[in-house]
């Protein structure tokens, strides 16, 4: 049975609920093959139209779990050989995979977006087809800062070229409102509501005839494919590998071993003054 996430189906819409709320539903490489394979057992079931991808708790996800990316990398140091860019992009690979089977999957993909999604959860929700937020969310790449570059790079695709840039430059934190408002998101409504909302939004859809369904994705997902994706999620896993292995970046993982990788990152934000950083009222 799968420990990282659940699913149910009802009236042609088949949800995939991440179910690890105590962890903010952090990306473990649990969580990416059991998505994975729930990707892709919505796709072979003749039942299902729409994928709805949804979380339980206080967050969608808070990123990759850096207890365990950190110490991973941490074990680098003690190997004799140099560091493997070719290994490397072969593990994010292995993730960035998962994720794009979202923007892949035959049948539409819809996100319900609660508390975080920052970090690699961007990573992976921004390859769904839409995605709807509640007030209370937000988005971010706080790894922009130090430590890694956005690996499906689905930034520029969704809010054109200068609000990437304006978002990615800084890491800066953006509220769902302004989320939806910069073309990052598609809406957002109150937090109460997210549940129900998205779910009649897939249940909708689902109405149509599933290859209807597909022959639209299709249509539309070729404008970013013509735009050059294919190339710039292989800069943007390339670009990670290299980010994580700068000084900074190795810097960044020692002080995650040595004070805790939650010091390191408040450390990192503090000058921001955003996410876990924002000054309580």
């Amino acid at each position: 049975m799968p420990e990282t996430l659940r699913t149910e189906t009802e009236a042609g819409v088949r949800s995939i609920v991440l179910c690890r709320a105590a962890e903010y539903n952090t990306i473990t490489p649990a969580l990416r093959d059991e998505l994975a394979d729930a990707v892709d057992d919505a796709n072979a079931d003749d039942a299902v139209h729409v994928i709805l991808l949804r979380a339980e708790g206080p967050a969608f996800c808070a990123g990759y779990g850096l207890d365990w990316s950190t110490e991973a990398q941490s074990r680098e140091r003690g190997r004799e050989r140099v560091w493997d860019s070719v290994a490397d992009l072969r593990m994010i690979s292995s993730f960035v995979d998962t994720y794009l089977k979202l923007w892949h999957s035959a049948k539409p993909t819809i996100a319900a977006v609660q508390g975080w999604c920052i970090g690699g959860g961007t990573d992976m929700v921004l390859c769904a087809d839409l995605i709807v937020a509640g007030q209370g969310a937000s988005f971010g790449y706080p790894p922009a800062r130090v430590w890694g570059t956005p690996t499906t790079a689905m930034w520029v695709y969704r809010m054109g070229l200068e609000r990437a840039k304006r978002y990615l430059f800084t890491g800066d934190e953006l509220p769902a409102a302004e989320a939806a408002r910069l073309g990052l998101i598609l809406e957002v409504v109150p937090d109460d509501e997210l549940l129900a909302y998205a779910t009649a939004l897939a249940r909708r859809m689902a109405r149509l005839p599933t290859t209807q369904l597909v022959m639209l994705k299709l249509l539309c997902n070729q404008t970013a494919e013509h735009l050059g994706l294919a190339s710039t999620r292989l800069l943007g896993s390339l670009f990670d590998g290299i980010a994580r292995h700068t000084q900074e970046g190795l810097d960044f993982v020692g002080r995650a071993q040595e004070a805790g990788f939650r010091q390191a990152v408040r450390e990192r934000d503090d000058p921001f003054g955003d996410y876990g950083s924002r000054p309580r009222p």
